[in-house]
């Protein structure tokens, strides 16, 4: 165990002094950090133990202080500007996506039963702020575009949650004579219960916290752990009474960035470190045990859905959705292209392991293949791309 930390610890430390240096260039962080765990995985340097209930309360964990902080920085009145983009693509992309998934997997997995492919196409449709972070934040790139993928990615994993549920449902209660209902009931539950969780635990922080403002009773070192408390409560409190921890943070956080308005940035700070440094740790665990793991499990059909999921699956529809706006097709294209798959894609797979299903190795293959290939091939494109699209810009 001392070990495992120690060289972690010093992988932390080499890439935080440098990190500018790396992420100038080619590569960015989740590349860094899955391709460490692999190299020093199959060095023996670091040798980790985790099992899968570990490995699944980490990613959880990332991912729901993930999806609160993303949820409290949402601009809301950016999914009408910029030509409704956000919206296009969340409402029209979005459902294309899943539907391309479904559609691609009949053809190289006919063997797989329609609802399986169901989730595969769901697990694999929500895109990754993180990954795409080196374009987001990229002044070359111009702002209706940076701002398009950054509200899309900050809510189509909180969208897609609820519809992984319906489905998962459905596979638990196929043997009962009215499946349907008793799986909407079940969603309905754990949709209201997660909801009603995050509006009630974010309303009475927000109240407290006046009260202690007025009183000048907080302390700033201790009021960074405001909202990173309040996204673990939401989560924690929802999964325990039976509902969705995930639906409780993405409510919650939501609300969070109502209520708090301008001051929910300083608020935030220590949430997204918190969430960035889960993070470091998720994807190198990820390089470590689930590439390694699933690598053998990669037949032909799988590499080809993977990287289909990444370019027509995706591209396609968001092609379609952005008909009619004034993005030239370069543009276009980059938008489509960078819809990479992550965090979300990793913990939805993680909750399918304990499902019943027939096929749950290729469907957790599938995705893990996907994730590798988004991780690689985005985070070598992101850059050179951004750049060339800021040059061109620059030359009109």
């Amino acid at each position: 165990m001392y070990q495992n930390l120690a060289v972690l610890a010093a992988f932390l430390l080499t890439y935080s002094i440098f990190a500018g240096r790396f992420e100038s260039r080619l590569l960015n962080g989740p590349l860094m950090f899955m391709l460490a765990g692999l190299v020093l995985s199959a060095t023996g340097l670091l040798q980790p133990s985790i099992n899968r209930e570990g490995l699944k309360a980490l990613a959880e964990l990332t991912l729901a202080i993930v999806l609160f902080s993303d949820a409290t920085n949402a601009n809301l009145k950016v999914l009408k500007a910029h030509e409704g983009i956000p919206l296009r693509l969340l409402l029209i992309g979005l459902p294309l996506t899943i539907g391309g998934g479904w559609l691609v997997g009949l053809w190289l997995f006919p063997q797989i039963p329609l609802l399986e492919l169901a989730v595969l196409a769901v697990i694999l449709a929500p895109t990754d702020a993180a990954l795409g972070k080196a374009v987001v934040s990229n002044p070359a790139v111009a702002e209706p575009v940076r701002e398009s993928l950054n509200v899309e990615s900050g809510l189509n994993d909180g969208i897609c949650v609820p519809v992984l549920l319906m489905f998962l449902a459905l596979l638990i209660e196929a043997h009962d004579q009215a499946p349907w209902v008793l799986a909407v009931e079940l969603v309905v539950e754990e949709l209201g219960i997660g909801a009603l969780v995050g509006i009630a635990f974010t309303f009475a922080t927000w109240k407290l916290h006046r009260v202690s403002s007025a009183h000048q009773w907080q302390m700033p070192m201790w009021s960074q752990l405001t909202l990173p408390g309040l996204a673990v409560l939401c989560f924690a409190t929802a999964q325990t009474i039976g509902g969705s921890g995930f639906i409780a943070a993405f409510v919650g956080g939501l609300l969070a960035g109502h209520l708090y308005g301008e001051q929910k940035h300083q608020l935030l700070q220590s949430s997204e470190e918190f969430a960035n440094l889960l993070s470091v740790v998720t994807w190198v665990a990820f390089g470590a045990l689930a590439i390694p793991r699933a690598w053998s499990s990669f037949t032909l059909e799988i590499w080809l859905y993977a990287l289909l999921s990444l370019t027509v699956i995706r591209i396609l529809p968001v092609l379609i959705s952005l008909q009619g706006t004034r993005f030239d097709t370069e543009t276009r294209m980059f938008i489509g292209w960078f819809g990479p798959r992550g965090l979300a894609t990793i913990v939805f797979t993680v909750m399918i392991m304990d499902v019943p299903m027939e096929a749950t190795n290729t469907l957790v293959a599938t995705a893990i293949c996907t994730v590798f290939l988004s991780v690689l091939l985005h985070g070598l494109t992101a850059n050179p791309w951004a750049a060339r699209l800021g040059n061109k810009v620059q030359k009109t």
